[in-house]
């Protein structure tokens, strides 16, 4: 009777936990309205191999402004300005840009930048691992670049995404140095193509 008793509170407090998961998620979609962090990103294969580590930092605010800088192996920027987003692979010195619409949709950045949740996916807690309470969240359009996303927070803050795409391809970006409700510059979610670059509309 006592190990029913135990295993019915551990039971119940898991549930908590995965409640207090999803109220974090929501809040913060409710209440952070911009923020910054540096990044770490994995890549790894469907096979489960490691195929590169990258990194960087990143810069938010709502609704639908972001800001990626990749520094390591390789520079790219990645910003959306509200009605456009803008990649820039520095070493091609090329630039790709389409609609904002037509970007961003049900994909992770709508999530990390956007100001809706429920429209876009479907959310569901999952258990804490090391310290992390996660999330996921599955877009409801089923025919994206992505299965599912995984969004972690130690207490309030933000740790980690975890993305898992069509290709069976995972992506972890683990955050540090998270600010969050952060003064940022207009600047960082502009974007003008420097001279000579490659510009392609999409």
């Amino acid at each position: 009777m006592r190990a029913l008793f135990i295993a019915c509170l551990l039971s119940c407090s898991a549930l908590v936990a995965r409640a207090d998961a999803l109220d974090t998620l929501r809040e913060f979609v409710r209440d952070v309205k911009s923020g910054r962090a540096s990044f770490t990103q994995t890549v790894t294969s469907a096979e489960g191999a490691k195929a590169r580590v990258s990194s960087g930092s990143f810069e938010f605010a709502r609704p639908n402004r972001f800001r990626f800088a990749y520094a390591r192996p390789f520079e790219q920027l990645i910003v959306s300005d509200g009605q456009k987003v803008w990649i820039h692979d520095v070493d091609l010195n090329q630039v790709s840009v389409r609609k904002l619409s037509a970007a961003l949709g049900a994909t992770p950045a709508a999530l990390l930048a956007g100001a809706s949740l429920d429209k876009e996916f479907e959310l569901a807690a999952q258990p804490s691992q090391e310290g992390i309470d996660w999330v996921q969240a599955t877009p409801r359009q089923k025919d994206g670049a992505f299965q599912s996303m995984r969004i972690g927070f130690r207490g309030k803050e933000l740790a980690a995404v975890e993305i898992l795409d069509s290709f069976g391809q995972r992506s972890l970006l683990q955050f540090s140095q998270y600010a969050a409700n952060a003064t940022l510059p207009e600047s960082s979610f502009r974007f003008v193509p420097p001279s000579g670059a490659d510009v392609i509309e999409q």
